[in-house]
């Protein structure tokens, strides 16, 4: 697999007004994106991928999907399924509404590349600097 970096586009317009309109109060997903910002981008994970082969799934949003499928504890399968059908999920990922998501083997194998990169803590750390940047997290003194 290769991967070209991508540029993240701000979410699509009608996700927005029907994640808006089917979560009024908010939602974790819709919080995470609004909040957070950008947690990840394709260049943190390009050492993981050459630079030629068949195009990658963008590694940003896989990240993101290993995170959700983490907090709901959902297979592979589910996980690619809650990416094809649930609006907040396609919030935080900022897919259009009508994007049909990926094969589930493929989540397998980014956890691989992580491992096998040894960047497997790059995903808690990412999330532990930007919960500290936020001052959601408080740093325990020694």
């Amino acid at each position: 697999m290769s991967l070209t970096p991508s540029i993240i586009k701000p979410i699509p317009e009608q996700t927005v007004l029907i994640a808006r309109a089917a979560f009024p109060k908010g939602n974790l997903y819709l919080s995470m994106r609004d909040e957070l910002g950008t947690l990840f981008e394709d260049a943190d994970f390009a050492e993981l991928f050459s630079r030629r082969g068949h195009p990658a799934f963008t590694p940003w949003r896989l990240a993101l999907i290993t995170i959700m499928q983490f907090l709901e504890n959902l297979s592979d399968r589910q996980a690619a399924e809650a990416v094809r059908s649930r609006i907040d999920w396609k919030y935080l990922l900022g897919l259009e509404l009508t994007d049909s998501g990926f094969d589930y083997s493929v989540l397998s194998g980014f956890r691989s590349r992580l491992v096998g990169g040894e960047q497997q803590r790059l995903l808690l750390e990412r999330l532990l600097d930007r919960f500290r940047e936020k001052k959601l997290l408080k740093v325990r003194g020694h």
